[in-house]
């Protein structure tokens, strides 16, 4: 079963707190600092894997997750950092975050990784912070925090060829005469539910392509209508279309072409603008050739006459279809380009925002300050000073005097208490 769409969480690991020790040896009674730094968290990796072919194993919201780094401890050792986990997927998956939908990455050849979420580094032991102006520390690092993402992974095929048109037009039944594909066939709609790959070899043998069979399409399909999404997602990677037309007489097969080229239009990723060959297919059918005419006659180009019984045309699509390929680069699905990059011409916000919820009372949120805060070790009296500090200097007291604060006020940062002194 091919499953090309799963939602997924992924957390990286915490990193482990700093220790707070200091050496007592028999003969070094006041030996000094010997907290050990925190080891870092595990990250989760997302891996394109060419063996794996189908997103099933991320199919109900799979929880992908990387284990905290170990505490630092005395006598400077360091905690233990965890490994990476790694999601294997397959070539052609695309990541977007849930939230915004933005492409994060496109992960096309086996290999490519994307870091969905970092380990976050281990803290620093009191060690780390003796200094001539502090010589007994009873300060450390927690760990940063890890990361949390609710991601969507989006399989998309790697086929250069795409075979596209109405249902029951012969898509599965020229996959199975240019490849081996085995593809299934039958003589109602929608025999084809999820797309299926070939390989197509130039009758000389001297070059081969992949050939991707699209369910069928119908109008409405841009919306959302019968298979039309499982259709227009994999066919943004193919480089060349090759657009079947009927001339059974079931369909009035100009209407046809311009239906499908509709579809392909509103879809919005560029496809009506790829290289197509046109396929007059089942040629062998009482009439064909007079409406094969007329439909050339009104699109202006001649197409392909295919019969899948006599093999007519099969020949001359491939040729034709490998010299389109060979000048059509590749159309990528995500750019570097669409990243941000960093203004430094624009005004930094400030690192915290107060809130004033009740009376007497004062709360400090934003995320720098709480990504500070989170690192702040307060089981010590000298930890408790480092973070009262750090809120001085980036300007708390002064906006708490501006909103009102008076002595006696509670002011809350996480779950950390204290007495507002003017």
């Amino acid at each position: 079963m091919l499953i090309d769409r799963a939602v997924i969480e992924v957390r990286s690991g915490k990193g482990g707190d700093g220790a707070i020790s200091f050496l007592q040896e028999k003969n070094m009674p006041k030996g000094g600092p010997d907290g050990g730094n925190g080891g870092r968290g595990g990250s989760v990796i997302i891996k394109a894997d060419s063996t794996v072919n189908t997103l099933l194993a991320y199919r109900h919201s799979k929880v992908i997750e990387a284990k905290d780094g170990g505490k630092g401890d005395k006598k400077l050792r360091f905690g233990a950092s965890q490994p990476d986990v790694y999601a294997y997927v397959p070539c052609g998956t695309m990541v977007e975050d849930e939230a915004t939908g933005k492409v994060l990455a496109d992960l096309v050849n086996d290999g490519d990784e994307y870091l969905a979420a970092k380990g976050g580094r281990g803290g620093r032991g009191n060690a780390c912070f003796k200094s001539s102006r502090l010589r007994i520390p009873r300060i450390a690092e927690n760990g940063h925090p890890g990361e949390r993402k609710r991601l969507v992974l989006e399989l998309k095929l790697l086929a250069d060829v795409g075979l596209i048109g109405f249902p029951s037009v012969g898509k599965s039944t020229l996959l199975n005469l240019l490849s081996r594909a085995n593809a299934e066939t039958a003589d109602y709609p929608f025999t084809t539910l999820v797309p299926n790959l070939g390989v197509a070899t130039l009758p000389d043998r001297s070059a081969q392509f992949v050939v991707a069979d699209m369910p069928g399409l119908i109008e409405g399909a841009s919306q959302g209508k019968g298979l039309g999404f499982a259709f227009l997602r994999h066919i943004e990677r193919c480089r060349v279309l090759v657009h079947l037309v009927a001339m059974d007489g079931e369909r009035d097969p100009y209407q046809a072409y311009l239906a499908i080229r509709k579809e392909l239009a509103e879809y919005g990723a560029g496809l009506e603008n790829r290289p197509e060959l046109i396929v007059a297919s089942k040629m062998d059918e009482e009439g064909a050739e007079e409406r094969k005419k007329h439909f050339d006659e009104q699109t202006g180009i001649t197409s392909i006459g295919l019969s899948a019984y006599t093999e007519e045309g099969v020949k001359e699509l491939l040729y034709k279809a490998y010299d389109l390929l060979s000048k059509t680069p590749q159309y990528p699905l995500y750019s570097k380009e669409d990243e941000v990059v960093y203004d430094a011409t624009k005004t930094e916000q400030k690192p915290f925002i107060i809130t004033h919820p009740s009376a007497h009372l004062f709360i400090i949120e934003g995320e720098k300050v709480m990504e500070r805060y989170n690192l702040i070790n307060l089981s010590t009296d000298q930890g408790v000073s480092q973070l009262l500090s750090y809120l001085t200097s980036i300007g708390v007291d002064e906006e708490l005097k501006q909103k009102g604060a008076i002595d006696g006020d509670e002011v809350r940062i996480g779950e950390f208490v204290f007495e507002y002194v003017s």
